[in-house]
C-alpha cells in the first residue's frame, strides 16, 4: 500500500466502513460520504474488472459500462499489476452468489 494513502484519516475511514452491517447501511453511508458520481465511478470500476477478467475487450466493455477506455485501462492495470484486491472481492462475490443459488 502507498505512503500517501496509509494515513490515521484513511484508517479511520477503512474502520466505519467495516462497521455497516447490510446493503441499506452502506447506501445511507456512501450518498452521504460521496458525490453520486464518485460513487457510479466505483460501481463501474468494479463492473469493468470482473468483465475484464471475463475476457471481454475493452470496446464490449465500454459499450456495455460507458466506461473510457482510460477508466478500462487503469483497471486492466490494477488487476496485473496491482495488490490484488479486485481479484480477491470479485472472488468472494462470486462465492458467495453461488452460496444463495445453492440454497435457493
Amino acid at each position: 500500500m502507498q505512503k500517501k494513502l496509509h494515513t490515521p484519516e484513511v484508517d479511520h475511514l477503512f474502520d466505519a466502513i467495516l462497521t455497516l452491517k447490510n446493503r441499506e447501511e452502506c447506501y445511507q453511508f456512501f450518498e452521504d460520504l460521496c458525490t453520486i458520481n464518485e460513487l457510479q465511478s466505483l460501481a463501474q470500476r468494479l463492473e469493468v474488472a470482473g468483465q475484464l477478467r471475463s475476457g471481454r475487450t475493452y470496446m464490449e466493455i465500454s459499450e456495455a459500462t460507458g466506461a473510457s477506455t482510460a477508466t478500462i485501462s487503469r483497471v486492466n492495470r490494477s488487476l496485473n499489476y496491482g495488490n490484488d484486491s479486485y481479484a480477491m472481492v470479485l472472488g468472494r462475490l462470486n462465492s458467495a452468489g453461488k452460496d444463495e443459488e445453492e440454497q435457493g
